[in-house]
Formats: structure tokens, C-alpha cells, sequence
């Protein structure tokens, strides 16, 4: 199964904590509290996995559950906290067919024993909002998304165009299982929290749940402007696949004449080197320091596809550049238009105006970097400390919204 990929890259090696971000001391309630954190998989450092981190910060003694485990392939700070595993971690070859066993993962998600925590913090885009817990504890799911391959994206996954008509129709009747247990288990969290607006619009239509919105953390200390001359190209940090839409960057940079670099890994590789030409270069997976050096290098950064939140261009605004990005989804509360950036209409055509605005009318620095630092880390601890502690001493009958 996809899973949701951040930057830089699905296979990127795994750091320390790149910034030097203070993470607030947990309330006084709180101290002495059992806490459990559960995330749907670890096989990678993505945008989902920078959330967990920080998580871990937070909260250094609670335990850590996860449907499966690639050791070493998160931050030392993850790896630390010794994550608990389902059955599917026995299973030869877990790193390679995880995406495969979809069917499985509802089975596996029920077999998690979190102990007594008597508070559970879930991160989840598929299946971890839906552990069970003990009688009495308060679960909170950071949901970064609804399962988009199970609810609204299935054809830019699995669409007969992509995958053939014969495995997309199994692949409709699995997915349209997974969906109705994804519902049927939406009542397990006491409460959601999500990551942007459009995410807890979601929520609402899938789920039918109320959520409140904290925006994910970005490491502002790390992600700052640089010293040297910018050069004169656009950059994607993305991973390659359907629904990020690299295509029509590196279209609409052809289109505009303006060198591209891709910053990114994934299945639509081939096919994207093949549409690129000698304009584009792709640089495969890198580590934090060179993206960030790429972000304060970079005329502008591109976001052609439509992301629930998306770190890349926080981080990119964070070092002083602008953003040219699709005018649906998340890159809405992020980029300010005109400001910081250009929100685009849909396609090639309008994408490319949107770059050469910005070559014709570049945004400040300061302004994109006074943008970014709204999504710092400490905003988002204490909004999420605060949420917590708001389910916590709610009354029983008024913890489940």
C-alpha cells in the first residue's frame, strides 16, 4: 500500500532531530501520566514520522506501538523508544510487502495491547486511530488523513490505467472493505485532532467527528535563510508518486524554460525521467542538511499536487523562499497568495503562469519566513499538550465529540 511520503524521501537515511527546537515541559497534570504513542509503520523517516518524533521528545517514557518496524530506518530518537510490534513484523519479507497486506492490517491494529496507558496519542493515516484501549483510557488521534487510497484517491492508485482492470476491480472490492471497517472504528478515539482545516473537513464527511486543528511541527531553528546567491532554478521535494503531480512541474517548467531539480523517490521514477529532458535533473533521496540547502539555493519551490498539509513548502518558506503551489488542499493555510507565494488553478497552463510570476515579482524572504515560523514545533507541543489536557479533565459524557 502507498503510504503517505513526506520529504525528502521514502528511502532517505534516518538523523538525529535536525533543529535544536525546546520542547515545553508537560503539565503538571500530566507528569506521572502512562501515555502510549501508536503510529501506523515505521519504515522510514516521512513527514508523518517528523510528527512522531517530536512525540517522543515530548514524552520520553511512554511506549511506542506500531504495526511493523524497520529497524534503523527512523531517527535515533524513535528508535530509542523500542517499538512494539504486531504479528505482521514475523512475517519474511515485512519490509518489502507491508504495502501488500492491507487486508491484514484491521487483524493486526486489534492485536496491539497498549498496556495500561491510560492516555493513547495515535498518529495515523490508515489504521492506528483504530487500537483498542482499556476501559477508562482517553485516546487522541492526530489523524493526518482519512485513508486516501480506501475514500477519494482509489483511481490514482489503483485505476485500470494504472494497474490493469483486473487487479484494480480485486483491488475495489478490498479497498471498499477496508473502508466500511475504517468507518465502523472512527468511534474508537475520544477525540480527533488534525493537521489542517481540509483534513478536519475530511474527518467530518468520512468519519462524521468533530476535530480541532494543530498544524504539524516544522523545525524553524534548522530551516532557515542562507547566506548565498540564489540560483535560478525550481525545485520539487517530493515523493514520486500519482497524486503529487510532479508531471505537471516538470511540464510547466519545460513550458516556462526554467530548470527543475526533484528531490524524491518512488514508483513514477521512470516514467518522470522520461517526460523531463535535459532541463530536469533528478537527485533521487537526500539528507536534511543538502534539502536544506537546496530550499535556500532555489529561485522558488514547486507544489503541483494537492497535499493535506505539506511540510515542503513550510520548510521552503522557512529558508526564505517562495512557493508556487495548487490552490486546493492544505498549500491554502500554508502559503499566503501574493505574499509568499502563488496558488494556482488546475494544469499545466496555469502552473506555469504561476512561475512566472513569481520570476517577475519574487516575494520577500522576510515575509516567507515570517510565515513559516507559525508552524513551529513549540506552537505545535503546546497546542497538543493543550488538547490532551482538554480531553483528560473533560467529564466522561464530554470527552467524545
Amino acid at each position: 500500500m502507498p503510504a503517505p511520503p513526506g520529504h525528502p524521501g521514502p528511502d532517505a537515511p534516518p538523523s538525529d532531530p535536525v533543529g535544536m527546537a525546546v520542547t515545553p515541559a508537560l503539565p503538571a497534570a500530566l507528569a506521572g501520566v502512562r501515555v502510549a504513542l501508536v503510529h501506523d509503520w515505521l519504515t522510514g523517516m516521512r513527514g508523518g514520522e517528523r510528527v512522531l518524533e517530536v512525540l517522543c521528545e515530548t514524552f520520553p517514557d511512554a511506549s511506542l506501538h506500531t504495526l511493523l518496524h524497520v529497524p534503523g530506518s527512523v531517527s535515533p530518537v524513535i528508535e530509542r523508544h523500542v517499538p512494539q510490534t504486531s504479528f505482521l513484523q514475523r512475517v519474511p519479507g515485512i519490509a518489502r510487502l507491508y504495502r501488500h497486506l492491507l487486508p491484514l492490517y484491521p487483524l493486526a491494529i486489534d492485536g496491539l495491547d497498549v498496556g495500561d496507558a491510560e492516555v493513547v496519542i495515535s498518529t495515523s493515516h490508515c489504521a492506528a486511530k483504530s487500537v483498542p484501549t482499556r476501559p477508562g483510557a482517553r485516546h487522541l488521534c492526530y489523524c493526518f488523513t482519512p485513508v486516501r487510497y480506501a475514500w477519494d484517491q482509489f483511481d490514482a492508485y489503483f485505476g485500470p490505467e494504472r494497474v490493469g482492470r483486473t487487479r484494480s476491480a480485486v483491488m475495489r472490492l478490498l479497498l471498499d472493505r477496508f473502508a466500511r471497517w475504517d468507518q465502523r472504528t472512527s468511534i474508537r478515539p475520544d477525540r480527533y485532532v488534525a493537521i489542517s482545516q481540509y483534513v478536519a473537513r475530511r474527518i467530518g464527511r468520512y468519519y462524521n467527528r468533530r476535530s480541532a486543528v494543530v498544524y504539524p511541527p516544522v523545525d524553524t531553528m534548522y530551516f532557515t535563510p542562507g547566506t548565498a546567491p540564489r540560483d535560478g532554478f525550481a525545485l520539487v521535494v517530493s515523493a514520486l508518486v500519482p497524486y503529487k503531480r510532479v508531471d505537471v512541474a516538470v511540464a510547466a517548467c519545460r513550458a516556462v524554460g526554467v530548470p527543475l531539480k526533484v528531490i524524491g523517490q518512488g514508483p513514477d521514477a521512470p516514467a518522470l525521467a522520461r517526460l523531463g529532458g535535459p532541463g530536469v535533473e533528478f537527485l533521487g533521496a537526500l539528507p536534511d542538511n543538502d534539502v536544506r540547502e537546496m530550499y535556500r539555493r532555489a529561485a522558488m519551490v514547486l507544489l503541483p499536487g494537492e497535499e493535506d498539509f505539506g511540510l515542503v513548502p513550510v520548510e521552503a518558506q522557512a529558508c526564505g523562499t517562495p512557493i508556487v503551489a495548487l490552490g486546493r488542499g492544505g498549500a491554502t493555510e500554508t502559503v499566503a497568495n501574493g505574499g509568499t507565494g502563488v496558488l494556482t488553478g488546475e494544469g499545466v497552463d496555469a502552473f506555469a503562469a504561476g512561475i512566472r510570476r513569481v520570476l517577475d515579482e519574487p516575494p520577500s524572504p522576510a515575509a516567507c519566513r515570517a510565515q513559516a515560523e507559525r508552524f513551529s514545533t513549540e506552537r505545535f507541543v503546546q497546542q497538543l499538550l493543550d488538547a490532551v489536557m482538554d480531553m483528560r479533565l473533560a467529564a466522561p459524557g464530554a470527552v467524545r465529540w
